[in-house]
């Protein structure tokens, strides 16, 4: 039995190792997903401009199969992912609250149905949802480095779910 861990951190000095950390957290994803397809998720992707948040969302949406573009929903709000894993279909809603002048403007957009539906939620810039959001499973924090691509990346289990998510992700790393 393997070791729990409420917390990943990892240091990526080039978008590659991002890239490989987007996919190794999405293999973990798409493994509870595969046991549970009924599952939903949700994840704050948190940090300044500039430090990599929808690139690391990017990396993800591909690691679960997404085959496309994934553009950053900075003017829409959100966009959906549909997804499947064998059988199971699911959706992943890539959130970027950025622009958001009023907290519960996702609400009043009909958002809060995303919030239950098989998959997850991917929220960049939670914090302008000033706590109007759903509890979080996972906080994934990005501070940008000296160097372009540089950063600091914290993965953190916040709930029972999130903690099983980095159990299995740390056994796909291993």
């Amino acid at each position: 039995m393997g070791k729990t861990q409420a917390s990943i951190e990892q240091y990526c000095r080039q978008e590659a190792e991002t890239a490989s950390l987007a996919k190794n957290f999405a293999a973990s994803i798409s493994q509870m997903l595969s046991k549970e397809p009924l599952t939903h998720l949700n994840i704050s992707l948190e940090g300044d401009l500039g430090a990599g948040k929808t690139t690391f969302a990017r990396y993800l949406i591909q690691g679960m199969g997404h085959e496309g573009k994934v553009k950053s929903p900075t003017y829409t709000l959100c966009e959906p992912y549909p997804l499947q894993i064998g059988k199971a279909e699911f959706t992943a809603h890539h959130f970027d609250l950025y622009r958001m002048k009023d907290p519960l403007e996702w609400h009043e957009a009909g958002f809060v149905e995303y919030f239950d539906v098989p998959g997850f939620c991917l929220i960049e810039w939670p914090e302008k949802a000033e706590g109007t959001l759903p509890a979080f499973d996972i906080r994934i924090s990005l501070i940008a480095g000296a160097e372009e691509n540089d950063r600091k990346i914290n993965i953190n289990a916040i709930s029972e779910l999130g903690l099983s998510v980095l159990n299995a992700m740390n056994t796909i790393t291993k």
